[in-house]
């Protein structure tokens, strides 16, 4: 078959390797039609959570069952899928719990309790096409994919829908949501969201969801912008007008966000001189879009993290947190947990997610869109890829 494949960072292409099959009984393979790029994925692309061998990327997909394992009693050949991104073997101690993104099972090799992550330690659940840490599952950016735990993770969704219109709930709408429900959004909220990309505007549509009175999206990039006006009908600040908090306040009497949240992480943008502290101090990337929601949010506000970090950072602003009585939560977020309700929300027209589409390419043009959004360029927000 044919998949994207990583090699080391910046080099990834489409090759031909071994079609996947059955090594478990409960697992089914699945005839990937529709695969997306994430921003996540650039955090491999780019080297900053470290990958040292070949892997098939993509965590964001679904397809038509090809084939199930003996084990599997709830899908069948020709059902139609969506695939969360987590891989969670459903009866766990943390499954029990409804924390799938926590599962002990699923990622033998790297799992433990420590999240010492920068000490390749104690890493949560398997995700699809995310480096060796997290159990180095072939993902989704490719003709076939093998799904695990085949009875409780992949949803069947309604024909009605195209894909477009339902392949957001692998991740980035699931993602969002999880933003707003971390920070308890409620009716009269003001929610900031920094990070127009992908899950920015989804937790910018989340919000609204969760009855928010206003919705803010921040970015540097005008289209991505643009966007967040367009698919989240949310008001926008450039982020190079200005101090982002005094601007924030200024729009709300003085006091500030009820609830901010970080969907970039720590590919936020940096200057010449944080990126020789980075080197200094052995960080990767930057906690600046952290200190910007605290520094945005009321007194008393919460604060959810939606942007992956994968480094420890110094002058972490912990005074401002105690001093603010800021509550803050984040991680991967639990797909299956919330995963039939959100299906019930774009079946019955409550929210469209496929809005945000600007490319939809064959599978084989992958590499040159690795690129291109990387770069941000061509008004870059979200690719769809067609196996």
């Amino acid at each position: 078959m044919k998949a994207l494949v990583f090699h080391k960072p910046k080099h990834v292409s489409v090759d031909t390797v071994d079609d996947p099959v059955i090594q478990e009984p409960t697992d089914a393979i699945v005839r990937v039609t529709s695969t997306a790029i994430c921003g996540s994925d650039l955090h491999i692309y780019n080297g900053m959570i470290p990958q040292p061998h070949d892997l098939i990327l993509g965590h964001e997909f679904m397809g038509i069952v090809e084939e199930v394992g003996t084990g599997v009693t709830k899908l069948k050949r020709g059902d139609r899928v969506i695939v969360p991104f987590p891989i969670a073997c459903g009866h766990c101690h943390f499954c029990d719990m409804d924390l799938p993104t926590h599962c002990e099972n699923s990622n033998p090799e790297m799992y433990g309790p420590q999240g010492e992550i920068i000490k390749m330690k104690g890493a949560g659940a398997a995700l699809y096409g995310y480096t060796d840490l997290y159990g180095a599952v072939s993902g989704g950016q490719a003709e076939y994919a093998r799904i695990q735990y085949a009875d409780y993770n992949p949803r069947v969704v309604p024909e009605l829908l195209s894909d477009e219109q339902i392949l957001f709930l692998t991740d980035i709408f699931p993602t969002g949501w999880a933003a707003c429900e971390w920070a308890e959004v409620s009716n009269g909220d003001v929610v900031v969201v920094f990070g127009c990309g992908p899950v920015g505007i989804m937790a910018q549509k989340a919000a609204w969801l969760h009855g928010a009175k206003r919705v803010i999206g921040v970015d540097r990039l005008p289209y991505r912008l643009e966007m967040a006006q367009r698919a989240a009908n949310s008001e926008v600040i450039n982020a190079e007008d200005g101090d982002v908090a005094e601007i924030v306040r200024e729009m709300t009497g003085g006091y500030g966000a009820d609830v901010c949240i970080d969907a970039v992480g720590m590919e936020a943008h940096r200057t010449t001189l944080q990126k020789a502290a980075n080197v200094l101090q052995a960080e990767k990337g930057s906690m600046s879009v952290l200190k910007d929601c605290f520094d945005t949010v009321r007194r008393g506000g919460r604060v959810s993290v939606v942007g992956v970090y994968g480094s420890p950072y110094d002058n972490y602003p912990l005074y401002q947190w105690f001093e603010k009585s800021i509550r803050l939560m984040g991680g991967q977020a639990w797909v299956q947990r919330w995963l039939d309700d959100l299906i019930k929300l774009v079946a019955e027209g409550k929210v469209a997610l496929d809005d945000i589409i600007t490319h939809k390419v064959p599978l084989s043009e992958a590499a040159g869109m690795y690129d291109v959004f990387n770069k941000k360029e061509d008004g870059c927000v979200k690719v769809v890829l067609k196996p």
